[in-house]
């Protein structure tokens, strides 16, 4: 690729934001019509998109609730919202944390896979409010400290 063409890309680039990096993290509800196996597939296909996109994140799952970090360039980010507003695998989205960021958080995966676990359930509930497992009723620092407690195991 010659310079000027380099130069040229890293100005439209700049114009729309792809400089800029969003973290978003958000909670929904697991929509239990899906079939079996679908939590699975959902993953699976993250990873895919999020990783030829330039995503990078965290997914928590436990049956019941998705609580996710995301990070990536700004207008994908803004694209991604677009799409899980849409997804019918999941309902009552609610975004707890959209911010820009110096550097990512969750450099190392297209999408880490966290399940608190009955053995990971203590980890889960030192961060909730009540007895069970709802991030609906957590504080985003709440979520963001049982993310990285999670994600660090």
């Amino acid at each position: 690729m010659k310079t000027v063409d380099i130069v040229e890309s890293n100005r439209l680039k700049m114009r729309h934001g792809e400089h800029i990096i969003l973290r978003l993290t958000y909670i929904s509800r697991y929509n239990n019509d899906n079939l079996n196996g679908e939590v699975t597939r959902i993953l699976e296909q993250a990873q895919q998109n999020n990783e030829r996109n330039g995503i990078t994140g965290a997914l928590v799952f436990n049956h019941n609730y998705f609580l996710q970090s995301i990070e990536g360039a700004r207008p994908v980010i803004n694209g991604l919202v677009r799409k899980l507003v849409k997804d019918e695998r999941h309902h009552s989205l609610q975004v707890i944390e959209c911010r820009e960021v110096e550097q990512r958080h969750w450099s190392k995966w297209s999408m880490k896979y966290l399940i608190p676990s009955e053995e990971k359930k203590g980890l889960a509930l030192k961060f909730s409010t009540g007895s069970e497992f709802n991030p609906y009723l957590m504080s985003t620092n709440q979520i963001t400290m049982l993310i990285d407690t999670l994600s660090e195991l």
